[in-house]
């Protein structure tokens, strides 16, 4: 009987179960991490919507009292009780509140890419675009005024 020497390479049991282990725990890193980044999307687009309420919300209530004078270089100008005031898009990324002369500076919400004031007789158009793609409109009727 001829006895063969040769060896041959190959995968152990251990081997085979370390990889395994390996691949599994691999599988469960990477499913967690996903239900992360979508947990986090949802909520980023929840936060989203929560500041776009507060700033229409904001915004008609600085508006309630107030006196339409004009829309101009993408600017609402307004006087309240006296007081001239001026809404529009900062250089920056923000909506805030100024004095008609641009001075002071109260942001209201942050996150604009783009925004456009339009006037059609008494009612205002604002329009604004966030960086996440997110577009809106707030609409006011300065005619209902008493």
């Amino acid at each position: 009987m001829l006895k063969k020497t040769k060896q041959l390479a190959a995968f152990t049991l251990l081997e085979c179960l370390l990889a395994l282990l390996i691949l599994s725990g691999g599988l469960l890193v990477f499913d967690g991490l996903s239900r992360l980044v979508r947990q986090e999307v949802q909520y980023q687009t929840q936060a989203r919507q929560k500041d776009w309420l507060v700033f229409s919300e904001q915004l008609r209530l600085e508006l309630e009292e107030t006196r339409l004078v004009k829309v101009e270089n993408n600017r609402l100008y307004v006087d309240k009780k006296g007081q001239a005031l001026a809404f529009g898009q900062s250089k920056a990324d923000d909506f805030r509140k100024t004095n008609d002369k641009g001075q002071g500076y109260q942001p209201m919400i942050y996150g604009l890419v783009s925004s456009q004031i339009r006037q059609s007789g008494q009612l205002v158009q604002i329009d604004l675009a966030f960086e996440d793609g997110l577009e809106r409109t707030f609409l006011y009727d300065f005619s209902e005024k008493p």
